[in-house]
């Protein structure tokens, strides 16, 4: 493992399990220092010890302004300095939009959208001072494509990949770079927790794991590339998707009878996982 980030101090947002507690260990390999963050202090705590590197909690709530801000001073008067801010944390509540209540849809777009951006514009003085950094948002293929069902975290998506590219532009020659990570279906809790509500097309697609996109966050933070996709052949079906919402309209009932097929081999395969550990 290379040490790109030794003695460069990185902040994970929504650190507390997957794929923001897999970045963090993979960023602590390369000799970064990290602060952790996210609502429960346990699960941080556990996440901090298992990177074996310097790893500062700050529990904070990611949709609150007033939360970010106090997250970010007392992490750089922790570490004495901010290189790198990944802006991972989400949430969702899948169903149609009127079946989703006010404070949910709210929670989504602040979690998911407002958060990143009010993060985004409190770090840059800190990047600056550093004499750069890197900025890396964790998107989604939804932000391609918008899902039925998931409208409102669809919405999110596409709103910080257009905030990523924007960004991107006014930073350019300051020596900070924005990225995004843009994962389809993840193997984590995300999915898992909520599988039966999952609409069958998330399924048509191959599952990454949390490694699968940290490492990809990581790539991102290190070269500023603008945009990942996880998996590659996913982010080309998107991107036709966006291109072509007409051919999309005519795959769909494809999509949904193969992704149909593969949730329930998916089902299938937690329910046994979770009966036998072993």
């Amino acid at each position: 493992m290379s040490e790109r980030f030794l003695g460069k101090c990185v902040i994970v947002t929504g650190a507390s399990s997957g794929i923001g507690a897999e970045a963090a260990k993979m960023f602590a390999a390369e000799g970064a220092r990290l602060v952790l963050t996210a609502r429960t202090a346990d699960a941080l705590e556990q996440v901090a010890r298992e990177t074996g590197a310097e790893a500062h909690v700050i529990p904070s709530d990611l949709g609150d302004p007033a939360s970010i801000r106090d997250m970010l001073e007392r992490a750089h008067a922790a570490l004495g300095r901010i290189d790198v801010l990944v802006n991972n944390a989400g949430t969702n509540a899948r169903g149609p939009v009127e079946d989703v209540d006010d404070e949910a849809l709210a929670r989504i777009v602040d979690v998911n959208l407002r958060g990143p951006v009010v993060a985004s514009r409190l770090v840059l003085p800190f990047l600056r001072e550093a004499g750069g950094g890197a900025i890396v948002n964790v998107a989604s293929l939804a932000g391609h494509v918008p899902l039925p069902e998931e409208a409102t975290y669809s919405a999110t998506k596409f709103g910080l990949r257009a905030f990523t590219f924007a960004l991107a532009q006014e930073l350019e020659g300051s020596g900070i770079t924005v990225s995004a990570v843009s994962p389809g279906p993840v193997d984590t809790g995300f999915i898992t927790e909520d599988l039966e509500e999952v609409p069958p097309v998330v399924f048509s697609q191959p599952m990454s794991s949390a490694e699968d996109v940290a490492r990809l966050i990581v790539e991102c933070a290190a070269d500023g590339t603008l945009e990942r996709t996880c998996p590659a052949s996913s982010g080309y079906l998107a991107t036709v998707g966006y291109l072509a919402p007409g051919l999309l309209r005519l795959l769909r009932p494809v999509l949904d009878w193969q992704g149909q097929s593969a949730k329930e081999r998916f089902i299938e395969k937690h329910r046994a996982s979770k009966a036998d550990p072993a």
